[in-house]
């Protein structure tokens, strides 16, 4: 157990410094954040100051060597635009980016699961068909195509909601269905998928066979066994709950983490950016560590094999 956690630690580790690392080379490769914080039309002098304050006249390697090291002081360093510490703004936003992302994720695993649960102990029934016939058209609709056909009913032709902003809840009903919509989705689609894979197999027919009774057989062989791919789905849920938004919080101009990245990208706020990507990057390793260790739960085969290993 101990040598599987720490694999699992040193992936995580090595993740997290190949994304800091691919991140800071592709943002410095992409534009001169100089020419856009001061403009094309500020004096050459001006510019070159500002180059200089900011260390982007240094090398390509001692810039990373300088920003590597800070990382591991606990500096994100500042951003570029107003002066304040990165992990400041980034972590001012988070908050309501969860006011969305949380409640999204609630509908999809509220929806999604029983849903794929239903369909897969129904196969082939008008049920199942209307179920995926819906999870295959929230799988399809970009996120941002739905958030802007929900605006035109429900806030230009209805009037019934705000179309964007963030003054009450009322502003969060449309973000939440549009980010829960396709989660449910794909979550219905593997879900069944699942079901179907384990109802076929032998010892399901041979419980049965005994007498079993079919709720008894769903819910102590079927379920824990279908929850293993599908936990796989949810860690990847989880672990893009702040990036997850990106698209939506555009569309629906909230102010969130997701927005922020998009202006800090347009602006190359180069601190900003990377300590986006920092999070994103340590939520989901997280996300997927915790998955690691749900397995062991789930499947007896896989704490054996760890046992195994660890003697």
């Amino acid at each position: 157990m101990l040598r599987f956690l720490a694999t699992r630690l040193a992936r995580a580790l090595i993740t997290i410094v190949m994304v800091v690392t691919f991140a800071f080379v592709v943002l410095r490769l992409s534009g001169d954040p100089a020419l856009l914080i001061m403009s094309v039309d500020a004096p050459p002098e001006a510019i070159a100051a500002f180059r200089a304050s900011w260390g982007l006249d240094d090398p390509l390697w001692q810039q990373y060597l300088k920003y590597f090291t800070a990382i591991l002081h606990g500096d994100l360093g500042r951003s570029m635009r107003d002066g304040r510490d990165a992990i400041a703004l980034v972590a001012e936003r988070i908050p309501a980016t969860l006011a969305l992302t949380l409640p999204a994720l609630a509908i999809k695993l509220s929806i999604g699961i029983p849903s794929g649960i239903y369909a897969a102990l129904h196969r082939n029934s008008l049920t199942d068909r209307v179920v995926m016939g819906l999870a295959v058209l929230g799988f399809t609709v970009p996120s941002f195509v739905l958030g802007l056909l929900l605006v035109l009913v429900f806030a230009v032709q209805l009037g019934w909601l705000p179309s964007g902003g963030q003054d009450s809840w009322r502003h969060a009903i449309l973000p939440v269905i549009t980010l829960g919509a396709g989660g449910a989705a794909v979550l219905a689609r593997f879900t069944r998928s699942a079901m179907l894979e384990v109802l076929g197999q032998p010892y399901i027919r041979t419980a049965s066979a005994k007498g079993v009774p079919w709720r008894a057989v769903v819910r102590n062989h079927a379920l824990p066994n279908a929850a293993i791919p599908t936990v796989t789905i949810i860690g990847f849920m989880v672990g893009s709950l702040i990036a997850g938004a990106v698209v939506v919080e555009s569309v629906f101009s909230w102010p969130g983490v997701g927005r922020l990245l998009v202006v800090a990208v347009a602006n190359r706020d180069l601190a900003v950016v990377q300590c986006i990507l920092l999070l994103v990057a340590g939520t989901m390793v997280a996300s997927n560590l915790v998955v690691d260790l749900l397995y062991g739960a789930l499947d007896p085969r896989l704490r054996q094999a760890r046992a195994g290993g660890a003697a």
